[in-house]
C-alpha cells in the first residue's frame, strides 16, 4: 500500500511544500503484531511510480514491492527541484561547479533533519524496528552520494546502503578524507554500482570510484561494487538494478 502527504522541512525551506512517500508491505496488514525494517530512499517522487517521476520513469518500487512481498516499509521524500535546490540539499559538502558556481552544502542539516525528525516520526505512528540494524538508506547520483553519507558519517543509524551512480566527482578527497575518519561499524554493508555508458560523465569519476572502493575496504566495509554493463545515468538503468541491490541488502 502507497500513502502520499505533503510536507516541509523546517530547517531547510519551510516555505516548500513537497511530497512523501510511504509504502507498507502487505504483511503490514496481514500481521497486525509484526515489526517492520525501514527503508529511506532519496528523490521520493522517482522512486514508486512512472506517474509522479519527473522524467517519466521511475525506479519501479512499487511494482517490485508488490511482487516480491518483501516485509519492509519504504519512506521517500521529494527533493527540492527549485533553482539548484536539489544540488544544495543533497551536497554533503560545498564545491564549486563550473556551469552553476558555488553549491553550498546542505547535506548535514538534510540528513539532520531526516534522522532526528522523520525517523522518529515514522517510528513513533508506525510499527517500526528502529534500531540501526533495521535502517536502510538509498539513493541514486546525489542522492548516492547522500547514501554513502549517511552510512559512513551517520553510521549510528544507518547499517545497509545502496549507492547508485553516486557523484563522487563532487569532491572526491573530501569523501576519502569522510570515509577515513568516520565512526564505521564492522557489519556496515555498502551496495555501489556505476552504468558503463556514463564513465565519461566527468573526468574524475573513474578515479573516484575504485579510490573511494579502496577506502571503503580499508575501513572493512562489506562492499559490493559493480560496473553495470551498458548502464547509464538514469531511473530506467537503475530501475533495472532494483533486484541485485535489495538482494545486497537482504531483501
Amino acid at each position: 500500500m502507497l500513502h502520499k502527504w505533503e510536507i516541509t522541512i523546517p530547517c531547510l525551506s519551510p516555505e516548500l511544500r513537497r511530497r512523501a512517500y510511504l509504502y507498507l508491505p502487505r504483511a503490514y496488514e496481514e500481521h497486525p503484531d509484526a515489526r517492520f525494517p525501514v527503508l529511506y530512499m532519496f528523490d521520493g517522487h522517482n522512486v514508486f511510480l512512472d506517474a509522479d517521476a519527473a522524467y517519466g520513469t521511475s525506479w519501479g518500487m512499487y511494482d517490485y514491492m508488490n511482487e516480491s512481498g518483501a516485509p519492509l516499509i519504504i519512506a521517500a521524500v521529494e527533493c527540492n527541484s527549485v533553482g539548484n535546490g536539489r544540488l544544495r540539499e543533497y551536497s554533503p559538502f560545498s564545491h564549486e561547479t563550473a556551469s552553476l558556481g558555488r553549491i553550498d552544502a546542505c547535506g548535514r542539516t538534510l540528513m539532520n533533519w531526516l534522522v532526528h525528525d522523520f525517523k522518529p516520526m515514522l517510528d513513533a505512528n508506525l510499527r517500526t524496528l528502529p534500531g540501526r540494524e533495521h535502517t536502510l538508506i538509498a539513493g541514486s547520483s546525489m542522492g548516492g552520494l547522500m547514501a554513502l553519507y549517511a552510512a559512513t558519517s551517520y553510521n549510528r543509524h544507518f547499517q545497509r546502503a545502496a549507492c547508485l551512480s553516486p557523484s563522487l566527482w563532487v569532491a572526491p578527497h573530501k569523501v576519502r578524507r569522510m570515509i577515513k575518519h568516520a565512526d564505521i561499524a564492522p557489519d556496515t554493508c555498502i551496495y555501489m554500482d556505476y552504468g558503463s555508458q556514463e564513465m565519461g560523465n566527468h573526468e574524475e569519476s573513474r578515479e573516484a570510484l575504485f579510490s573511494t572502493c579502496q577506502a571503503l575496504l580499508h575501513r572493512g566495509v562489506d562492499l559490493t561494487f559493480r560496473i553495470v554493463p551498458g548502464g547509464t545515468h538514469s531511473e530506467a538503468s537503475w530501475r533495472n538494478q532494483v533486484p541485485i541491490f535489495m538482494k545486497c541488502l537482504g531483501f
